[in-house]
């Protein structure tokens, strides 16, 4: 063929731009969802984990002669992990119960339980063909922090 001239048969290629778009697109969007449906959870858990450790810390510094004890490391440990989680958007409808603050036998305990079906609402699940459900979560996301006074 000489240079410059048009090919005898251009309608055999017009659709193959589309179709290599088309798979190109897929793969891009499920690893574009795949980072932003795992960093949100894992960003959760981060906060959860720095919410609870700072409760305990705070609460090493109540003075255990003081009255009440008990209920004083409690109530604090639980107001540090309410301030702690107060960047959570009211739709992730996180709650006071979801997490607790116990004091017995000289330990405190601050836990968080998150049940990731509340994620759900926000950040819907995928299921691509050969991965599975994207993002594949357990069925809460727990932080946990104990200190023995």
């Amino acid at each position: 063929m000489k240079p410059g001239l048009p090919s005898k048969h251009p309608s055999k290629q017009k659709g193959a731009a589309a179709i290599e778009f088309a798979a190109v697109f897929v793969i891009f969007f499920a690893v574009f969802y795949g980072l932003v449906s795992y960093s949100l959870p894992l960003l959760m858990m981060q906060s959860f984990n720095q919410a609870t450790a700072e409760a305990v810390r705070r609460a090493m510094a109540v003075d255990p002669n003081s009255a009440n004890y008990a209920t004083t490391v409690q109530n604090l440990a639980n107001s540090v992990v309410q301030a702690q989680t107060l960047w959570i958007p009211s739709l992730f409808n996180f709650a006071a119960t979801d997490y607790s603050a116990v004091y017995t036998n000289g330990v405190l305990t601050v836990r968080i339980d998150y049940p990731t079906a509340k994620l759900t609402q926000v950040l819907p699940r995928l299921v691509l063909p050969v991965v599975g459900p994207v993002p594949n979560l357990p069925t809460t996301l727990s932080a946990l922090s104990s200190v023995q006074f």
